[in-house]
């Protein structure tokens, strides 16, 4: 049982949120968007984000072998180097307190992003991080 509904008891905060989580995924390839997602959610330990972020990446056609591979990415030879890079970024953003993000990281990523992309990707990692705090603070479950 939730803790409290964000989107009921705070409808306008949330529908905010949404705006804002939209705004910085525009422009942005959908399934390296859904990947972030699930990355910065799988490290949060959000299993309601992580859920609705596979099935979304699912849904624009991410390939099964690749949402399982995704904890273990740097393992992996099934992702791009630009998402290898977008990863990186992610868990150096998502895990901000253990070393900053470290200029290499960032170098790397800007290596394959131009700097729209690039900040947009900042502000999806951003909106991800924000969602998780609240849905694991909320206490909200995946359905079923």
């Amino acid at each position: 049982m939730p803790r409290i509904d964000p989107g009921a008891t705070a409808p306008h905060v949330y529908a905010a949120m949404a705006t804002f989580d939209a705004a910085a995924r525009q422009g942005l390839d959908r399934r390296l968007a859904e990947l972030v997602r699930i990355r910065a959610s799988q490290l949060n330990r959000c299993d309601f984000c992580r859920d609705t972020h596979v099935r979304a990446a699912r849904d624009a056609g991410e390939d099964e072998r690749r949402l399982r591979a995704l904890e273990t990415w740097r393992d992996s030879a099934l992702f791009t180097a630009a998402e290898r890079a977008a990863l990186a970024l992610t868990e150096s953003m998502t895990l901000i307190s253990d070393s900053g993000v470290p200029a290499e990281v960032f170098a790397a990523a800007a290596e394959h992003f131009d700097a729209a992309r690039l900040t947009r990707l900042v502000w999806t990692i951003a909106a991800i991080n924000t969602w998780n705090r609240v849905a694991v603070a909320s206490a909200l479950a995946p359905p079923g």
